[in-house]
């Protein structure tokens, strides 16, 4: 798909385009594909990256340029920055329904990560595996909502689950072993997995008491036993509740 804007004949490709209708006007900008998912999860902030550029259309495909008059009377704003984050954060994606459908299984994928990697089965104190939320949404019919972010969507699936499966949102409080000799070099490694180091004794060996999301469990058990060679050992106290209230899913 080429584009030409009039003015200068700025050849766009590669386009998504994002459409809202506002004040009886209809507005577009032009996006690079995939990057208006990526803005609305909060995975990319920086806005060159999304937008191809930051003027406003009325027709991004024929390159008509929205009136300054008409974006003032719409958004009670000419900051074609601000207006450009309004049609991103509200503005409907433009896409066939072959992408349309990719897109919504690739977030039913996303959001089942999310819940796997910070829910656990209070019963077990283990993590479930991607697949089985999968398809424990499945099962209750969960329908994706391509405008919210999978954070969102992830939290709203956690608590539908709730009614049918034992899910709670909780950090793993896990005590680690590890032989002295290794200590300090696996310690580097398992830094960016563990959340929180409640207290740590290094005598013979190093002893470590943390909290971790559950996502993090089955890499942080690999990594200890083909680092010790089944010498160190990782054993889950407790849980640690996430709050219901907390809506942040970092």
């Amino acid at each position: 798909m080429s584009i030409f804007t009039p003015t200068n004949q700025i050849r766009l490709t590669n386009v998504a385009v994002v459409r809202m209708k506002k004040g009886g006007k209809r507005f577009e900008i032009a996006c690079y594909k995939n990057k208006v998912m990526s803005w609305r999860s909060g995975a990319e902030k920086d806005l060159d990256e999304v937008l191809q550029t930051n003027t406003v259309f009325i027709n991004v495909s024929k390159g008509q340029v929205a009136k300054k008059e008409d974006l003032s009377k719409a958004f009670g704003t000419d900051d074609l920055t601000e207006i450009c984050k309004q049609i991103l954060a509200k503005g409907e994606l433009q896409v066939s329904d072959k992408e349309r459908q990719s897109q919504l299984e690739q977030m039913f994928r996303d959001i089942a990560t999310i819940v796997a990697e910070k829910c656990v089965n209070p019963e077990t104190k283990r993590p479930y595996t991607v697949s089985l939320i999968e398809k424990a949404m499945k099962d209750i019919h969960y329908s994706v909502k391509a405008n919210k972010s999978t954070k969102q969507q992830a939290l709203d699936v956690i608590r539908q689950l709730k009614e049918s499966m034992q899910i709670q949102r909780a950090h793993m409080r896990l005590r680690l072993i590890l032989p002295a000799k290794e200590g300090k070099k696996l310690k580097d490694k398992l830094k960016p997995l563990l959340k929180v180091v409640e207290s740590e004794d290094f005598d013979e060996q190093l002893e470590m008491v943390c909290l971790i999301d559950p996502g993090c469990f089955r890499e942080i058990d690999e990594l200890i036993r083909c680092e010790t060679k089944g010498r160190g050992s990782l054993e889950v106290l407790s849980l640690k509740d996430v709050e219901e209230g907390d809506e942040k899913l970092e």
